[in-house]
């Protein structure tokens, strides 16, 4: 039997990522056409590090424009053990020391272990005897949990053919497979990962918008210009379009039609990262974009009416001022012929 840890960091990557492009592996009962939508990977090369006395790769590979992949897959001689754990913080700790060097920070990335057995003739249900420490390692959870808990966490799991089974769970995956074909399972557990990622990152950028927004709408005390006033309008709706534009690529990149197995396994690993959730939130803020920009277009056209308002009575003062001026001569006019 085979035992497996395969683990995934992605983060934010500041400098600029170049490569080879990756194809990613054909995808079980999937449409052809289903590999157009997945987001892909360029390889960027990959580093050698010691961990337990093993020489293990670190694969490094891009999501264009912004997201560092870094995947280890290190061989366990007893995935079902305590000691995984500290296996699992020495490679995320060499991970994120290769992302920092890549301009990235450790605030926003995405960690996942993906636990693999292969090799097995019977059904892969015999692993679950190892509940316990099958849930805890799918929590990063070193206490003892409640059989609830356990039983819960062990639920969320998944069938394609007779003898393997998947658990998916926030910080983990336990893919039981006896030929090892578990690629795809982790190609999609990427993408989640990916997915999940840039979730948070649009959802930062788009509460440091708000906040330049919310600057730019006039108060009572501060008196804009008719071009302080254009110049805030355009940059809201550069900012609110950019927003929506963002989402929806988010959106686009994964479309894997059907009931085909690949999108049931999505749909189970974007359930448990709450992406549905974290689409809520940044479609609340995009609303608050909107009405950030309805109070900026009704400044802009309130400032327009009383600047309209004030020439007239300008205009007005100016005229009263004439008429009196004529009115004065005329006077002076008739005195001196009297």
């Amino acid at each position: 039997m085979k035992q497996q840890l395969v683990t995934l960091l992605l983060g934010e990557a500041q400098k600029p990522i170049s490569g080879e492009f990756f194809k990613a592996p054909p995808t079980k009962s999937a449409p052809a056409y289903s590999e157009l939508s997945i987001p892909r990977q360029v390889v960027i090369g990959q580093e050698l590090a010691d961990i337990n006395g093993r020489v293990v790769p670190f694969i490094l590979k891009s999501y264009q424009p912004d997201v560092l992949l870094i995947q280890c897959t290190m061989d366990v001689e007893n995935i079902f053990h305590k000691e995984i754990f500290t296996i699992e913080e020495k490679i995320f700790a060499h991970a994120n020391r290769i992302l920092e060097e890549h301009g990235g920070s450790s605030e926003f990335t995405e960690t996942y272990s993906i636990f693999v057995v292969s090799g097995y003739d019977t059904d892969p249900e015999q692993f679950l005897s190892h509940g316990q420490i099958i849930a805890s390692l799918l929590k990063s959870e070193r206490l003892e949990l409640d059989p609830k808990e356990i039983k819960y966490t062990l639920d969320a799991s998944l069938k394609y053919a007779k003898n393997d089974l998947s658990i998916i769970d926030w910080d983990g995956a336990f893919l039981f497979d006896p030929t090892g074909d578990v690629a795809e399972e982790i190609e999609i557990l990427t993408l989640a990962n990916l997915q999940l990622l840039r979730h948070r990152i649009l959802d930062r950028t788009l509460d440091q918008r708000l906040a330049r927004i919310a600057s730019m709408i006039p108060t009572r005390r501060k008196l804009f210009t008719s071009r302080e006033l254009a110049d805030d309008l355009r940059e809201v709706i550069r900012v609110r379009m950019t927003s929506i534009a963002e989402l929806q690529r988010l959106d686009r990149e994964i479309k894997m039609i059907g009931d085909w197995y690949s999108a049931r396994f999505y749909n189970l690993a974007g359930t448990k990262f709450r992406i549905e959730d974290w689409r809520k939130s940044i479609n609340t803020k995009l609303d608050s974009l909107e009405d950030a920009y309805s109070v900026v277009v009704e400044n802009f056209t309130v400032s327009g009416k009383h600047r309209a308002e004030w020439a007239q009575i300008i205009v007005f003062f100016f005229l009263q001022i004439g008429w009196l001026a004529l009115i004065i001569l005329e006077f002076l006019q008739f005195m001196r012929h009297k």
